[in-house]
């Protein structure tokens, strides 16, 4: 049995821990070290500072660390527990507290064989169960045995979801163009009506299949889209008995599903022990079957285990998530960094920041600890990024010559599917040139004795570079942010699975919108509300 959650235990604040004050008197004996120095003292340092694991090698030799940082982080990690969180995470304990819920995507990415337990279930059977139902719907779609109403075979399919159930699925299809299918396959999440618009726009309703994406088949947007969606189909095809054939569902409510059209053996199920930002690896990974395959999807499985057990085996000094955790917390904590860019050398990857903005932010976006306490320091960063070189034209400025400090993460793969490899070569060089122009900087002297071509350099980055973006290295990369952001959840002693903040706004459209129908305002609406109402009346036409 494991142990449980520290709720139940006296839990001291981070910040008063004896760990926490050696860090705060470390990082005063640092104030004035360079990253450039370190590397002149130790001809070595990129051999003690980086780790490679199947294929992914993470590169945090150009950071402001030594080894006495890092050995002061990882005490502080281990005063934190996070071995032990880790592991009851992993062995389906509820450490979503909140919500009374185990956190658990890990088993969707697990062998069949393994054994997870939730409530008494072994929850695997399941996981696999699901996993067969989308195998073989996704080849009966790509095999063009499934027909459409008017009996010709799917050659679009559109997925319709917001946050988890967009984000991820977007982004990994996005990342894994090189790799698709014959189906061309599209996303809708907003519910401004012109992303739906566009969406359809060209899509044969005969050959249009839809996947609604809502766990509780209640989402706003979602069901807006998906009204929209069902319209539009039976605009065209005059019968209602073709949504049957031209929507499938990934929920848990088949009541609803079934209200819709949707027959149940084509609803495809998840748990409540799987968080949206978490929920690729889940049925609302059907979108990504499609796209690319299931032996490909499956790959991207095996690639989330591989870091899993890298996660869960590797000592916390030589663990990825758990370095690239600590190094956040070091630069969020303890030199003022509210920021941190995530850039992807990849044009596949254009999406990957938004991807994690979510995950990140969405999950350490907290001010309240898991004791009920207000945090008397900082947690999740802002993310932000966009894929070089694009980004190099842009924000780049900021980093190198603004007032803020701002670590960067690069991320590159060595080889490319497209051919273009000469082209890959002065995309790497870039990542690596940015990555030393960071850290050195450049002098008076050298600027020409001009103030304005100073750059101050000494800012820290992270390189991660594998040796090529398929789904296996895809898998590996996303759940290595994924636990990196968990280690840090348990550091700052937050609920990382809990999302409280996305309520209200909810909450308060609904208010709106009714007053809305109405004419008028909620009760005991501020001026400000009530006068927006007014105008959009008055602008209405």
């Amino acid at each position: 049995m494991s142990s449980q959650p520290a709720r139940s235990m006296p839990f001291p604040m981070l910040n008063e821990r004896p760990e926490w004050v050696a860090l705060a008197k470390h990082r005063k004996a640092m104030e004035s070290v360079s990253i450039k120095s370190l590397f002149a003292q130790d001809a070595q340092r990129f051999d003690r500072f980086h780790v490679s694991h199947e294929g992914m090698l993470l590169d945090y030799s150009k950071h402001r660390v030594t080894a006495e940082t890092m050995t002061l982080l990882v005490n502080l990690a281990r005063a934190c527990d996070v071995e032990g969180w880790r592991d009851r995470m992993f062995e389906g304990d509820a450490i979503n507290e909140s919500e009374g819920r185990a956190v658990l995507h890990t088993a969707l990415r697990r062998p069949a064989a393994d054994k997870v337990m939730v409530d008494g279930e072994n929850v695997m059977p399941f996981v696999h169960g699901v996993l067969k139902q989308m195998k073989a719907f996704t080849e009966s779609v790509l095999s063009k045995q499934w027909k459409g109403h008017t009996g010709k075979p799917i050659e679009t399919v559109v997925n319709i979801g917001i946050g988890g159930s967009d984000l991820g699925p977007y982004m990994v299809c996005e990342a894994l163009k090189p790799f698709k299918t014959r189906l061309d396959v599209r996303f809708v999440s907003n519910v401004d009506g012109a992303h739906i618009h566009e969406t359809v726009k060209g899509c044969d309703p005969e050959t249009t299949l839809f996947i609604v994406a809502s766990k509780t088949f209640t989402t706003q947007e979602t069901m807006a889209n998906a009204d929209t969606a069902k319209k539009w189909l039976l605009a065209a095809l005059k019968d209602q008995a073709a949504i049957a054939k031209h929507f499938v569902a990934l929920s848990t409510n088949e009541k609803a599903v079934q209200a819709f059209g949707i027959a149940p053996e084509n609803m495809f199920p998840f748990r409540d022990w799987v968080g949206g930002r978490y929920s690729l690896w889940s049925a609302i990974g059907l979108s990504i079957c499609l796209a690319v395959g299931f032996d490909n999807f499956e790959k991207l499985l095996a690639g989330g285990h591989a870091m899993d057990r890298h996660f869960q085996t590797a000592p916390l000094d030589k663990n990825m998530p758990v370095i690239m955790a600590l190094l956040g917390l070091w630069y969020r904590n303890f030199w003022n960094a509210d920021s941190i860019a995530v850039l992807p050398y990849s044009q596949y990857l254009h999406r990957f920041t938004a991807f994690l903005q979510q995950m990140d932010m969405e999950s350490n976006g907290k001010s309240v600890d898991r004791q009920g306490r207000r945090v008397g320091y900082e947690t999740g960063p802002i993310v932000f990024g966009e894929p070089g070189t694009n980004g190099q034209h842009a924000f780049y400025q900021l980093i190198h010559q603004g007032t803020s400090l701002i670590p960067c993460d690069f991320i590159g793969a060595v080889n490319i599917e497209n051919g273009l490899q000469e082209h890959q070569r002065m995309l790497l060089a870039n990542m690596i040139a940015q990555a030393q122009a960071l850290m050195d900087g450049r002098g008076l002297a050298a600027s020409g004795n001009d103030p304005q071509k100073v750059f101050e350099g000494n800012r820290p980055s992270t390189t991660i570079l594998f040796d090529r973006l398929d789904p296996i290295r895809l898998g590996m990369l996303i759940a290595l942010y994924e636990h990196k952001v968990f280690v840090q959840g348990i550091l700052w002693n937050i609920n990382s699975f809990d999302q409280w903040g996305v309520e209200l706004g909810k909450v308060l459209a609904k208010n709106i919108l009714s007053a809305m129908d109405k004419g008028g305002a909620p009760d005991g609406a501020d001026s400000s509300t009530a006068g927006l109402l007014a105008a959009l009346r008055k602008f209405h036409h």
